[in-house]
């Protein structure tokens, strides 16, 4: 029998002891994941790399504001309302009800659905039936 001394890696803190201080890289080599502990140029690139990102994120979400923005003053400027879902052209994206059910909207704007309760013929099932007893593995074929 081989056994193998995981070897022990700590860290010793100069000023700062915050462990959340700690990055990604450096805790992927305390912890084993990494055989190589990274290189101060490795880290100013990732570094580099993660304020890329975050400008991205901040951007982002500034166009996606001022898109809301415009969006949202368009609508209050076509309907003459101010906030609140639109319902129509939500329930526009589903596919219009089916037979035996009804939509009606009632006067005070909101959508009722009934629903008629009709027989309908059970499909037949592709899986087998019968019990246990009777069974043969391997002779069930489904149907074509």
């Amino acid at each position: 029998m081989v056994f193998v001394i995981k070897e022990k890696r700590w860290v010793e803190f100069k000023g700062e002891q915050d462990p959340t201080s700690i990055s990604v890289e450096w805790i992927c080599w305390l912890n084993g994941q990494r055989k190589v502990a990274p290189t101060p140029e490795e880290m100013m690139e990732l570094e580099a790399r993660r304020e890329r990102v975050r400008l991205n994120v901040a951007l982002l979400k500034k166009e996606e504001e001022e898109r809301k923005a415009r969006e949202g003053s368009r609508k209050a400027v076509s309907s003459g309302k101010v906030g609140g879902p639109d319902l129509k052209s939500f329930i526009r994206q589903f596919p219009s009800a089916s037979e035996g059910d009804k939509v009606e909207q009632a006067s005070d704007g909101r959508i009722k659905e009934t629903h008629e309760e009709k027989e309908e013929p059970i499909p037949e099932s592709s899986e087998p039936t019968g019990s246990g007893a009777t069974y043969k593995p391997g002779t069930w074929q489904p149907p074509t």
